[in-house]
């Protein structure tokens, strides 16, 4: 008998996920439909949500992990308060792009795609925002950041911290 801990999902949560599966249950090719609508639904795919998933459609745990790791608009962990996209397009990629996203890698001590254990950053790429001109760029959320330097891209981060900070982290 399975039993699974979903104590951390709200119940409400985990009702969705199970109407997501029954909906897509017997239906060829549905796991990516199934994993998408149940990352909808949480934001992310926990390992105890991709463990049930599998039991639920009888499928080997490791086949939806390789589903999820495959495919880059999968998330294994929650996201951030902020996003943090450099971008790597050719323009930002020449003049320091990967330079920008190295030292934000070590300052927020996270890999691309990951996010940071306050939860406030996650960090990812993109190929380009249509800002060459500014070249690097980093997108945060919505917002634009361009002709950085690794020196001044710390900075940018270092006010979203003091702004969290001033806000009491709400």
């Amino acid at each position: 008998v399975f039993k699974m801990e979903l104590a951390s999902f709200e119940k409400e949560k985990y009702v969705k996920i199970r109407e997501v599966i029954e909906e897509y249950r017997g239906s060829l090719g549905s796991l990516i439909q199934v994993l998408h609508k149940t990352q909808n639904i949480l934001g992310y795919l926990p390992q105890e949500i991709q463990r049930f998933i599998a039991h639920q459609l009888n499928i080997p745990y490791s086949r939806i992990y390789g589903v999820i790791t495959f495919y880059d608009f999968f998330r294994l962990d929650p996201v951030g308060k902020y996003t943090i996209t450099v971008c790597l397009g050719t323009a930002c990629y020449v003049k320091g792009g990967l330079e920008i996203l190295k030292t934000l890698k070590k300052e927020l001590k996270v890999e691309v795609g990951r996010t940071t254990r306050d939860r406030l950053f996650t960090l990812s790429t993109a190929r380009c925002f249509g800002s060459c001109g500014l070249a690097p760029v980093i997108m945060i959320n919505k917002e634009i950041y361009g002709r950085l330097s690794p020196r001044r891209v710390l900075k940018v981060v270092e006010e979203y911290r003091l702004r969290e900070a001033n806000r009491g982290g709400e």
